[in-house]
């Protein structure tokens, strides 16, 4: 039970990697706000069977008055906030040359914006209690430069090119370094989580020429980035801050 008696914040909840965040948190003890815009009463009711203490937030990450409504409503509830992650973002396709810049404003607004609204939203309380872990979501693409290789296959651009993801994802990781600096002294650990592929709906036309790149020999499982998590935001990891963890089975090493 590593987070017995913690209390988390999860945005995007719902998803894949959020839920198997959320029921790896409970396993260890947490209590937990379930956040995500699409809604999470299906995680909800799968908690509630293993007798979790959780409460629900509809959240849109880019709405301030929001975020700031999800970190009340946890703090009402449990009355403390002991870590955040901020797993919330949306993938997109696209090279550079060709991509729109409404889609660049969609998703530097949902990844890189949304993340950082989320930060700051839990920066008081945490230093109130002298205690955070913080964890967001990187990704591979943000240190890599992407994953196309058109100089070999033209093809790969149009099929896995990520010009607006690969920049949000890379502002996260800088985001994580300025913000483990800058909250250490208050007992606040943030760093990061970088996955490779993860096998999902999203990634079903993931290249096979791309996958078979992964030296361990398979894409990523939710659980895979879950259990990075979990880690990170525990007792044993007090002494790491500013990190970005990789978690992509060996396709990019620092």
């Amino acid at each position: 039970m590593r987070l017995r008696d913690r209390v988390a914040l999860v945005t995007g909840a719902a998803g894949g990697i959020g839920g198997a965040v959320t029921r790896a948190f409970v396993r260890e003890g947490a209590s937990l706000c379930l956040a995500d815009r699409a809604g999470t009463r299906v995680i909800a009711t799968d908690l509630a069977r293993t007798g979790a203490r959780t409460i629900e937030a509809v959240l849109d990450v880019t709405r301030r008055t929001e975020v700031d409504a999800a970190v009340e409503a946890t703090l009402a509830a449990f009355g403390r906030l002991d870590i955040l992650v901020n797993v919330a973002g949306v993938v997109s396709m696209g090279p550079a040359a060709t991509l729109d810049e409404a889609e660049w404003d969609r998703v530097l607004g949902i990844n890189l914006k949304g993340s950082f609204l989320c930060c700051q939203a839990v920066i008081p309380a945490m230093r109130a209690q002298g205690y955070g872990r913080i964890v967001n979501l990187g990704s591979v693409i943000g240190k890599n430069g992407g994953n196309p290789r058109p100089w070999i296959d033209p093809s790969e651009q149009a099929r896995a090119s990520n010009a607006a993801y690969g920049a949000s994802k890379a502002g996260v990781h800088a985001m994580t370094f300025f913000l483990a600096r800058e909250l250490a002294a208050d007992g606040i650990t943030v760093n990061a989580v970088a996955p490779g592929p993860v096998a999902s709906a999203m990634t079903a036309d993931f290249p096979a020429a791309l996958k078979a790149m992964i030296p361990v020999g398979r894409m990523g499982r939710p659980e895979d980035v879950a259990e990075a998590v979990l880690f990170l935001a525990g007792e044993a990891a007090g002494f790491i801050t500013g990190e970005v963890l990789d978690v992509n089975g060996g396709m990019w090493a620092d």
